[in-house]
């Protein structure tokens, strides 16, 4: 049993390729990179991040998680049918085209994609012939989504709270008061694939090699899903880091509440359609909640009377090996009182060859970063500022 098992996963696996969610997620993450260094570029004439960053951020984690939540799923028996498969994928596909990459999460695509597969099943829609997985386990197959949407939220709570908060992107905008000011972006999609058996031989039908195997006197097939996690905040009020893991630890919490939530699906299978209700709205409110908060806070990023607040820290620079961190205030260069960019620009050429910083870190705590300068990157620390005055676009220093 255990290498029948073990042929089937593999197989399943190889699956995963002719899915074109899969691909189609590569091509909207590179759309995200490429977009995103051009807006960089245009604030501050040099981009953060490559434009490979967020394909590199893609996979890596969400392979991790998608084995452990594949494993509480087919060891939990949670059999969901190819229609909700189906539904999720043309629910990933439309909302990509609102360019809105939030609602390319699992409460907004596997969430409809449950409400559709209800639909189809009472409308008796006239579906292929190979969607026809539903009629073989009605009465488990809508508390299983519901149990898998649990699964994913928690998911996607932990992609943001471990990997949300990596290479936030500065950006410039102008406030209500005209001023200049400075904020922050995450948008972020990350692919997390799982494994679930799909009920009865709904795809042997038009796949005839198609592995399909029996337990305990009901018929499986395993494939390997591509489940896109789409995010998106912005921060003007909050460090970037800190504000992301709080939005991931809600998101977790919520998963949790809606797993326990859940198993009263299968006692009662109207309930399973409360339990995804409350998980899409409560996935909206989290969302709604951080924005009005971070509305009526007061702008972090914007000029200071006393020193220059660094906006963003490009990667591999003398800077980012100096350990200057995002939020810091930079308040003496050389010894020099500093309060804008030309200020600091004219203390760093008073010594050409080192370069001492007075910095009060996030905690409000005074500590010195000092680095040899050579020739050709004096003036090329890789911080970002909030420009001196309003224009089209701000230097790096």
């Amino acid at each position: 049993m255990a290498l029948e098992w073990l042929i089937e996963i593999l197989k399943g696996t190889g699956k995963l390729f002719l899915n074109p969610v899969f691909y189609y997620l590569f091509f909207i993450v590179a759309l995200l990179g490429v977009s995103r260094v051009k807006r960089e570029r245009k604030n501050f004439h040099v981009r953060a991040e490559n434009a490979y960053f967020e394909l590199r951020q893609l996979l890596p984690l969400g392979i991790i998680i998608g084995l452990v939540l594949s494993l509480v799923s087919i060891t939990a028996g949670l059999v969901v049918p190819l229609e909700t498969i189906v539904f999720t994928a043309i629910f990933t596909l439309v909302w990509s085209i609102t360019t809105r990459i939030r609602w390319m999460a699992p409460a907004y695509t596997l969430g409809f994609a449950f409400f559709a597969t209800i639909f189809a099943a009472e409308q008796q829609w006239q579906l292929p012939a190979f969607l026809t997985s539903i009629k073989d386990s009605e009465e488990t197959v809508f508390p299983s989504i519901a149990v898998l949407l649990a699964l994913l939220l928690i998911g996607e709570g932990i992609l943001i709270f471990k990997n949300g908060r990596k290479g936030s992107s500065p950006k410039l905008i102008t406030s209500k008061r005209g001023q200049r000011v400075g904020i922050h972006e995450v948008k972020r999609l990350w692919m997390l694939p799982l494994f679930l058996l799909i009920p009865g031989e709904a795809l042997k039908a038009p796949f005839e090699w198609w592995p399909v195997f029996t337990v305990g006197g009901s018929t499986y097939s395993i494939i390997l899903v591509p489940f896109a996690i789409g995010f998106f905040q912005r921060m003007q009020g909050n460090l970037p880091a800190g504000a992301v893991k709080k939005i991931g630890k809600k998101v977790i919490w919520l998963g949790v509440f809606i797993a326990l939530l859940s198993i009263s699906g299968y006692w009662y299978p109207l309930a399973s359609i409360v339990v995804v209700t409350i998980a899409i709205i409560g996935r909206e409110m989290i969302t709604l909640r951080q924005r009005i908060q971070e509305e009526n806070l007061p702008f972090y990023f914007s000029k200071r009377n006393q020193g220059v607040m660094v906006l963003g820290i490009i990667p591999g620079s003398p800077a980012s090996n100096m350990g200057l961190k995002v939020g810091e205030l930079i308040t003496k260069v050389n010894g020099l009182v500093v309060h804008d960019r030309t200020s600091f620009y004219e203390a760093l050429l008073k010594n050409r060859a080192h370069c001492k910083l007075e910095v009060f870190d996030v905690n409000g705590q005074i500590r010195f970063a000092q680095r040899a300068l050579y020739e050709g990157d004096h003036h090329e620390l890789g911080i970002l500022f909030i420009p001196d005055e309003i224009k089209n676009g701000s230097e790096a220093v």
